[in-house]
């Protein structure tokens, strides 16, 4: 088969395959399909999608990166980290659950998908180093405990808002804690104690969250925990709270209507610049800003009626499923009431949407998801594309570390620039099939292995099984409930908090655990933000690596006891001469550090007033740019004119190589370049022969180990 073959389609080198395969790889698929499909559920209730678009998420891109990637064991799917990363990015943009909030993940995962594909296809792979890892260890613990606040709400039963301030949002959710679903809680204990107690029963281990979801879901159905209803809202008795969620539905729609002026406006204006109108572009452009300023202005009044309305708890004269609705402890004296505390959970043409019980999944659309085109906005585009960068190196390094640790065990080979582009294909064509971003997944791709799947062939099943589910079970999962789900992924994102990792990192460097622990914190404090984290660390991380090479070690050479060279500031008994200076430079020599070089050549020179040869010993020169040829066409001449011969050693053949190109090589001379210490200490002792014995050049050394 030819290697330009397999270049498009790799999955091809999965052939032939044994009949032994393809059953290991169907019973993988789907036994991880089994374990997903809550999962999946669970991840996308933190994406602020409806929970469907999880088992969207793990149809599609599931099979897609599993042909076109290079791992033949990793599973590809929605994941905690890159859930929460899509709702941070889409939210400051619209309301979650709603038409326009999908358009825009639609959008996203195409963008993630693009950048992924370019930098696979233009083998740009390595770019993920810049993130290095004391930021990926801040960043994942801190969005672990992101993770898992953000699902109090759902655990407990009470109302959080959204705003640009997470932590705060978390304090005042806080407040309500004696407004707590005691139902809700409940349920939540009953998922926890289910997930920990069947996890525990050797045969049920790996089933433990199907288990729990069955169980929990058929409780929740026997004992009515879901109770819904409508009501107009001409139907809130109190005035208070009757026009606060007026206005809120007002708020809703300006918005909409905000948000539909700015793109007019913004199409008008890209129009108007591609015709030369420049004076028309411009008063477009001041519209464009104006109506921005409105809509922030407008966001910051609609999230303040938000988390009011989400506080309003109603109740409901006993026996009638219509009628008055009073706020909790307004109801008229000796009214009996339904001892429901009934909520909004969304208003639409003046209709509320009543929730009384504990929040389920609810009406899951059978059938698999329909072809959509992304809206192609390129206002919003441009919008989400530093975040779909993030999201898209952060997915990419969480799939390749997965896809590595599996390869070892496996004894397979990773082309890290291939897993770039069966990821990016996973998330385009996942973005014309409804899911949102996808990467690698460490939980499903540990459970595909463990299940013995020898092929990628392992996830295109556990995809068919995926689209069975959509099909044929979406009416079984109505009664779910959502704290369970909420469960499922505090437990998930739980081993992600690693203090320890952080105590490792500061003993093996401080600066690395400087670089994670703020980045920790920044990504906890920034949240929902959660890109301001990243980038913080990743600068604070190549400010870290100039700081290290601005001033690389140099060391002052000696002969010690064995023959060997060593520092004499670390070993104070090695043998020195006043005739040569042995000094060794560890570091490449760029721009950022020459002058640090220069600067202790010449106080070498000065230290040893006596020396008539300086010998660099340049082992650990791996780069030499044209500041560092520079400085060294200069510092020759001066060594020369102050009576010092300048000699190296250990030069590399790609620092040789600039030296030969621009004359540096000839102007040092061939004689004072060698390819080692010794022989240039041997070369330097017969030069100068007939004045110095070879007891005077290292006094304590009688003879020369080499």
């Amino acid at each position: 088969m030819s290697a330009r073959l397999l270049r498009f389609f790799p999955f091809l080198a999965w052939f032939p395959i044994s009949a032994l395969t393809v059953r290991a790889d169907l019973m993988a698929g789907i036994t991880g399909a089994l374990i997903l499909v809550p999962k999946a559920m669970a991840y996308a209730q933190l994406s602020g999608l409806p929970l469907y678009f999880g088992l969207y998420t793990a149809f599609v891109p599931a099979m897609v990166g599993a042909l076109w990637g290079s791992s033949r064991q990793l599973a590809t799917g929605p994941v905690a980290i890159v859930s929460l990363m899509t709702a941070a990015a889409i939210t400051p943009l619209a309301v979650s659950n709603t038409p326009e909030y999908i358009g825009l993940a639609l959008l996203l995962t195409l963008l993630v998908g693009i950048v992924q594909l370019l930098l696979g296809v233009l083998k740009l792979g390595t770019i993920v180093n810049f993130v290095s890892h004391p930021v990926i260890l801040g960043f994942m613990n801190a969005a672990a405990i992101i993770i898992g606040l953000s699902q109090l709400d759902l655990l407990l039963g009470i109302p959080k808002g959204r705003s640009d301030f997470f932590l705060k949002d978390i304090w005042e959710m806080l407040w309500l804690l004696p407004h707590t679903h005691l139902p809700t809680l409940a349920m939540a204990l009953l998922g926890l104690a289910l997930l920990i107690g069947i996890k525990r029963i050797p045969m049920m281990s790996k089933a433990s969250v199907l288990a729990a979801v069955v169980i929990a879901t058929l409780v929740s159905a026997f004992v009515g925990y879901d109770q819904r209803g409508t009501a107009e809202l001409s139907e809130i008795a109190t005035p208070q709270a009757r026009e606060m969620v007026t206005r809120y539905e007002e708020s809703t729609a300006r918005m909409g209507q905000v948000a539909a002026d700015i793109a007019s406006l913004a199409a008008r204006q890209r129009q108007a610049e591609k015709e030369g109108q420049v004076w028309v572009a411009a008063g477009l452009r001041h519209q464009v800003e104006l109506a921005r300023l409105d809509m922030r202005s407008l966001e910051r009044r609609h999230n303040e009626l938000l988390r009011g309305v989400r506080q309003l708890r109603f109740v409901r004269p006993e026996g009638e499923e219509k009628g008055l609705l009073y706020e909790v402890g307004e109801s008229p004296d000796g009214m009996a009431t339904d001892n429901r505390a009934w909520h909004i959970k969304g208003i639409k043409d003046g209709v509320m949407k009543l929730v009384g019980g504990g929040d389920v999944v609810g009406e899951v659309p059978s059938g698999l998801p329909s072809l959509r085109l992304p809206a192609m906005d390129l206002d919003a585009a441009l919008q989400l594309f530093s975040a779909a960068l993030i999201i898209a190196l952060v997915a990419f390094m969480e799939s390749i570390s997965m896809a590595k640790a599996m390869a070892s065990k496996a004894r397979q080979h990773i082309d890290p620039n291939q897993e770039l582009i069966g990821q990016g294909l996973a998330n385009i064509g996942g973005s014309f099939f409804q899911s949102y971003p996808a990467c690698g997944s460490f939980t499903g791709s540990a459970i595909n292995f463990q299940a013995g799947a020898k092929t990628g062939l392992a996830m295109v099943f556990n995809g068919l099984f995926v689209g069975v589910t959509l099909l044929f079970f979406t009416p079984l999962l109505f009664h779910l409930p959502k704290a369970v789900l909420a469960v499922i992924i505090v437990m998930a994102v739980a081993s992600l908090i690693t203090p320890h990792a952080f105590v490792h990192t500061w003993k093996a460097n401080r600066g690395d655990g400087f670089v994670a622990v703020v980045t920790f914190v920044v990504t906890l404090i920034a949240a929902p933000h959660l890109d301001r984290g990243i980038i913080t660390g990743a600068a604070l991380s190549i400010c870290l690596y100039l700081y290290r090479t601005m001033a690389p070690r140099v060391a002052i050479l000696g002969r010690y006891a064995d023959g060997t060279m060593r520092d004499v500031n670390v070993h104070p008994e090695v043998s020195t001469s006043a005739m040569v200076t042995v000094m060794r430079f560890d570091g490449s020599l760029y721009f950022a550090n020459v002058a640090h070089f220069e600067d202790a050549v010449l106080k070498a020179v000065a230290d040893h007033k006596d020396a008539r040869f300086l010998l660099v010993v340049g082992d650990a020169v791996n780069y030499l740019d044209s500041s560092g040829e520079e400085m060294l066409q200069s510092l020759v001449g001066q060594l020369r004119e102050a009576g010092v011969e300048p000699v190296f050693s250990g030069l590399k053949k790609q620092v040789l190589d600039v030296m030969r190109s621009t004359g540096l090589y000839e102007r040092i001379g061939d004689e004072n370049i060698f390819a080692t210490e010794c022989q240039a200490l041997k070369a330097i002792f017969r030069r100068m022969g007939q004045d110095v014995e070879d007891d005077a050049l290292f006094e304590h050394v009688k003879t020369m180990v080499c």
